[in-house]
């Protein structure tokens, strides 16, 4: 077996290691030499992916005069990392919001796309009459989610306030609000099953609605009129001073003029050459207690020596790098369980697509028994999608509701789509070209109990010596939670090397 353990040309004697190159292992590697410069210490960065790019699940491609996205093609602005991110690379001049025309989604029903009613949040309404004269629900499922008003807060004996999305959907505001709005719209989200998905790891924001207010829907109508409130004043003091919004106006989604690949390329591009290790895939790791350092098996018989190790790839990844060494954190880690799910973009001439398009896309609730968890229009969504007269379209397949989907072949997959888009679209017409993407195993599930197993792993990694995770496995699946965890195992790097007085200063 080879030792490499050839220092920089700065002639530092440490090294971090970062294995994974998506957004979160590209987040740690550029906020490390940030923190390098800042506080003036040496220290060589590696980072080791085992493929042939770097970006994980961000993938764009150009063809044809469309913009495809393969995997995420936006990010909430509601969380700062991405935002903040990007002006430090000096994006924001190619950030984009979505088109403010179109800013409402369709719900499915009974074969037919219905908009989701203005004011809607989720799952439950924050105004009345769009509510009240939305088709998407019966009836009887309006009034049961009226009585959502005077149903008491859920006690908690044990002090454990977490439950399913389903048990808290149901239980406050009814069967129907859950099948035709709240599984669609939050499990297509986190292609989960909603029996077992942590509200309380997702979206706490509506258990803190019940314990604070006692009512979902009285704190969503409270919100709605306090928002009012502050967007008439401002309008009055911008009318009385002759001054709008000042920098960018944000929307709750953006992305990049040339798609999620620009931040990618942009980390890529601000990393030395000799930073990044393509085709580089780590076998196992290992702490060496007589030298105290982590041990990376590469699959080419050599190993490399790193002060300190940030694991940035899938929690069952991490797993089975740490199994040998660590084999309760590893236990703990399989424990994370996964869905898989797979992108197919498709472009068409306008004239093939019946629907106006009048919106940002589809989510299908599951009992309408249909092939694709949801449609957006891209083209609509985002400007620069697709050329003149001609529109791009993306569905998404499988999760873990239909997990047998997922593994049928590429062109059956596209079929069942097209089937889909021909019944609910109308279109009829053969595509352009169609780009399908399936990525296994790429969406954790975070499971009622996940903030309590998180607190465990993380329990245990402070126990060991200056390794860190980062990912979408942990304390959020979106871009912008990847680039706060490989940040934070960033700066919780740094701070270890100082601890152990391993970082020289210049």
């Amino acid at each position: 077996m080879m030792f490499d353990r050839t220092d920089d040309s700065s002639g530092t004697s440490k090294r971090i290691v970062i294995i994974g190159g998506g957004i979160a292992g590209l987040a740690t590697a550029h906020r490390l030499l940030e923190l390098r410069q800042q506080n003036k210490y040496q220290f060589e960065v590696i980072l080791l992916e085992a493929g042939s790019r770097l970006g994980g699940v961000l993938q764009s491609h150009e063809r044809e005069g469309f913009l495809l996205e393969a995997g995420a093609d936006s990010f909430i602005s509601e969380k700062p990392e991405a935002i903040e991110l990007a002006k430090r690379l000096g994006l924001e001049s190619h950030l984009i919001e979505t088109n403010e025309a179109q800013r409402r989604s369709f719900i499915v029903r009974k074969g037919r796309l219905i908009p989701v009613p203005d004011g809607f949040q989720l799952m439950a309404p924050a105004r009345i009459w769009p509510f009240i004269t939305s088709g998407i629900f019966s009836w009887p499922g309006k009034t049961r989610m009226a009585c959502e008003l005077f149903i008491p807060r859920r006690r908690n004996p044990n002090g454990d306030d977490d439950e399913s999305l389903a048990q808290f959907v149901r239980r406050r505001l009814g069967k129907e609000a859950f099948e035709r709005m709240a599984q669609p719209m939050i499990g297509g989200i986190y292609t989960a099953n909603p029996e077992r998905l942590s509200l309380r790891a997702t979206l706490p924001r509506f258990l803190e609605m019940e314990r604070e207010h006692g009512s979902v829907i009285r704190a969503m109508w409270k919100q709605n009129r306090s928002a009012a409130t502050k967007a008439a004043t401002k309008q009055g003091s911008d009318k009385l001073t002759g001054t709008g919004t000042s920098g960018a106006r944000y929307s709750l989604f953006l992305s990049f003029d040339r798609g999620m690949q620009v931040i990618v390329d942009e980390l890529a591009r601000r990393l030395p050459e000799s930073s990044i290790r393509l085709n580089s895939p780590a076998q196992s790791v290992a702490f060496d207690s007589r030298s105290h350092q982590w041990l990376v098996q590469l699959s080419d018989d050599r190993s490399l020596a790193a002060d300190a190790l940030c694991l940035a790839v899938p929690a069952y990844t991490a797993a089975s790098l740490l199994r040998q060494a660590e084999e309760s954190l590893a236990q703990s880690l399989d424990r994370i369980e996964y869905a898989s799910t797979a992108t197919v973009n498709l472009a068409f001439r306008r004239s093939d697509v019946a629907h106006a398009l009048d919106g940002f896309g589809f989510v299908v609730p599951f009992i309408e028994k249909r092939s694709i968890l949801a449609c957006t229009f891209s083209s609509v969504k985002f400007a620069g999608r697709a050329p003149e007269g001609h529109v791009l379209l993306r569905a998404f397949v499988g999760g873990a509701l239909q997990p047998e989907l997922f593994e049928l072949a590429e062109d059956q997959i596209v079929q069942c789509v097209r089937n889909d888009l021909s019944d609910l679209i109308g279109i009829k017409a053969l595509p352009i070209f169609t780009l399908i993407k399936k990525w296994r195993r790429s969406m954790p599930q975070y499971h009622v109990g996940h903030l309590e197993l998180i607190a465990q792993i993380e329990s245990q990694i402070q126990k060991l010596s200056g390794l860190e995770l980062a990912g979408n496995a942990y304390g959020g699946a979106g871009v912008p939670d990847c680039i706060r965890s490989g940040e934070t195992a960033a700066a919780e790097l740094v701070d270890f090397l100082r601890t152990q007085g391993s970082s020289t200063p210049v």
